[in-house]
Formats: C-alpha cells, sequence, structure tokens
C-alpha cells in the first residue's frame, strides 16, 4: 500500500518524496522487467557489460551501476546461475575475471531496453517538455552535491551515450525490432 507522507518542513516532505519516489521506480522496473526474466539491476549490469565491448571487469560494472564490488559479486553469481552471463579468468593473468553475456543475457537485454523506454515514457511523459528539464536540472543540481560529498577526491566523467556508436547501434536495433 503506498502511503503519503504530510510534513510540516517542506525540507523533510522533499527528502521523503525523493525517497518514496525512487522506491516506487525502482519497484515499477523490477515489475515490468521481472516478465522478460531480469531486474533492474540485472539490466543495468547486461548494459554495462554491453558498453564495454562485451567483457567487463567486476570493477568496471561496479562504476558504471554505482554500486559496490561487493553486492556486483552477489548479483553476478545469480546471474550466471541464471545462464545470463558468464565469468572467465584472464589468461595472461589469472587474477583478472571477466564477465561475457551469454545469448540468454543478450535477449533479455534486448527486450529490457523495450521495456526501460516504455517505464521512461510512461513515467516522464506526464510531464511536460519545461517541467523535464527543470526536473532533469535539479536533479543533476542535488546529484552533483551528493556526489561532491561522498566522493570530494574524485572528478565524475561523463559520458555521451551517443558518442559510442556500438551502444548507440545496439540501443537503437533493440528498439526498432521491439517496435
Amino acid at each position: 500500500m503506498a502511503v503519503k507522507f504530510v510534513f510540516n518542513d517542506q525540507l523533510l516532505g522533499v527528502w521523503m518524496l525523493l525517497h518514496q519516489t525512487y522506491n516506487s521506480i525502482s519497484r515499477y522496473e523490477d515489475k515490468e522487467l521481472g516478465k522478460v526474466g531480469i531486474s533492474a539491476q540485472q539490466h543495468a549490469i547486461l548494459m554495462a557489460i554491453m558498453r564495454t565491448n562485451g567483457s567487463a571487469t567486476p570493477t568496471q560494472i561496479a562504476k558504471w551501476v554505482d554500486r559496490n564490488a561487493n553486492s556486483i559479486t552477489l548479483m553476478l553469481d545469480r546471474m550466471e546461475k541464471n545462464g545470463l552471463v558468464i565469468r572467465t579468468r584472464s589468461v595472461t593473468d589469472r587474477r583478472s575475471l571477466y564477465v561475457e553475456m551469454t545469448e540468454k543475457g543478450a535477449e533479455a537485454l534486448k527486450q529490457g531496453v523495450k521495456v526501460g523506454w516504455d517505464i521512461i515514457r510512461d513515467v516522464l511523459g506526464s510531464l511536460s517538455v519545461e517541467e523535464t528539464r527543470v526536473l532533469s536540472d535539479s536533479l543533476e543540481k542535488l546529484r552533483q552535491r551528493v556526489i561532491v560529498r561522498c566522493y570530494p577526491e574524485k572528478a565524475i566523467k561523463e559520458i555521451n551515450i551517443n558518442e559510442e556508436p556500438r551502444l548507440n547501434r545496439f540501443l537503437n536495433e533493440a528498439l526498432d525490432k521491439q517496435e
């Protein structure tokens, strides 16, 4: 059951609203992506693998999905058990581990891209172009503030998807084939 908290303090109300919105979006993504056999986090991991040309280290995946390496390892265990990924050791450095997507994982990712876009259109489609711009600017400002507090010594790496032809082509193909 959804609950709406009302606070006299506007900051506390907005803070709670941010948390509730994030939690609701996560549940919605998991519910819809579950129909193609993956969770939102698994979808993000598959996208990270795709971005790294099909073979990624757990550390690269952790950076992409903004999680710690331990939680990625647990998710990869489940994903490997479900046949979505395989892990292999480097031939040149036995300490290095690489994660690759299986055919089943690639198919789940393609289906997940379509589901993901449907969710984005559904949720953000209720906003005008101006409201979307204001929301984006506000969230970016908050995100920057939190990142500086959490990682004061690290710069934010910007990834322009349009400049990554392989990933951009994959996304376009996945959407074209599904629609």
